[in-house]
């Protein structure tokens, strides 16, 4: 079977259920895409001074266009390493400047279990920015300039990996290389996506809004579910995928905030596995879109752009935070 013939009869497989879910959000809102378009228009569009944007408490519109930045981010990521190509061109443009992809190629799965996963993680993450692309209409952003690249020494993924102590220093660290790799680099992200739209949740004020939230925030706890227990299992017989794990973790916790919230795939000892990164009430942590930005940008200070997001991302909120 041909690589388009899988993504056409996966892309079949989800329709009904993402129909289901354009359908809920129109009937129970009653928000459709004019409705967003005429009231969010200038505040999504990219454009004004993001400082004076991110004093103040941000709109259901906004928090959907960052979630919507975050999901360009991981769905052209796992496209790439599923299907060896970019998403289409016609769901990339909107508010402000639309950015071209660097890097990303096919991985050469050779545990089928995971390439299972990947593929259906890929198809999952192309409906999130179908469904927030419908939800904002008029108003959704363009996907900005992304960094997905493998190859590059001093690419998105090799810079992360070299912060966690990965590679060494003019080396590159290829998420597509492998299995094991690319299990590495979805854990960068997955785990981001989930403190993300939990931050995300306390601010959104339409309910139907914060109903399709929780539910993509559901998907991404899922995801990031199924990634930490194939490396942890991987891990019983190649400890250091563990410490990987662990490393990447570490750096992006020094990246973040202050605070000492992110969790490895195992517990006090190698032997204890910690698949669910929880606090002691057994309650997954928290971020705000300026950590966010911290890890996605690679940069403790308050910046606007850099690492997987080389020009910056589009929308209102568009600063990361620097902290002591």
């Amino acid at each position: 079977m041909s690589k388009t013939t899988l993504a056409i009869e996966l892309m079949a497989q989800r329709a009904e259920k993402l129909a289901r879910r354009r359908n809920f959000f129109f009937q129970a809102g009653g928000l459709g895409a004019g409705l967003l378009g005429g009231t969010l228009l200038g505040a999504c569009g990219g454009s004004g001074d993001s400082a004076k944007a991110q004093a103040s408490a941000p709109g259901d519109g906004d928090i959907l266009n960052f979630a919507l930045n975050l999901e360009y981010l991981e769905a052209q990521f796992y496209h790439f390493a599923v299907f060896g190509t970019s998403l289409p061109n016609g769901m990339l443009g909107g508010q402000g400047t639309q950015g071209s992809v660097t890097g990303g190629h096919q991985v050469p799965f050779k545990d089928p279990l995971v390439a299972q996963y990947a593929r259906e993680i890929a198809m999952d993450e192309l409906n999130h920015v179908t469904f927030l692309r419908t939800a904002l209409g008029n108003s959704a952003v363009a996907q900005p300039a992304l960094d997905v690249g493998g190859t590059d020494p001093n690419g998105a993924f090799s810079s992360a990996a070299r912060a966690a102590g990965l590679v060494g220093p003019g080396v590159a660290f290829d998420p597509y290389a492998s299995d094991e790799n690319f299990l590495l680099g979805a854990f960068i992200f997955e785990d981001v996506g989930v403190t993300a739209y939990k931050g995300a949740a306390p601010l959104l004020t339409n309910k139907t809004f914060l109903e399709a939230a929780a539910g993509i925030l559901a998907a991404e706890a899922y995801h990031a579910g199924l990634v930490r227990t194939v490396l942890y299992a991987k891990g019983m017989a190649m400890p250091s995928l563990r410490t990987a794990a662990g490393a990447i973790s570490d750096a992006r916790d020094s990246l973040d905030n202050s605070k000492d919230d992110d969790q490895g795939i195992v517990g006090a000892t190698p032997d204890v596995a910690n698949i669910v990164p929880l606090d002691a009430n057994g309650i997954a942590f928290s971020r705000s879109f300026d950590d966010v930005l911290n890890i996605v940008f690679l940069n403790q200070g308050a910046v606007t752009q850099g690492g997987f997001f080389p020009q910056g991302v589009n929308g209102t909120l568009r600063m990361s935070s620097a902290f002591a």
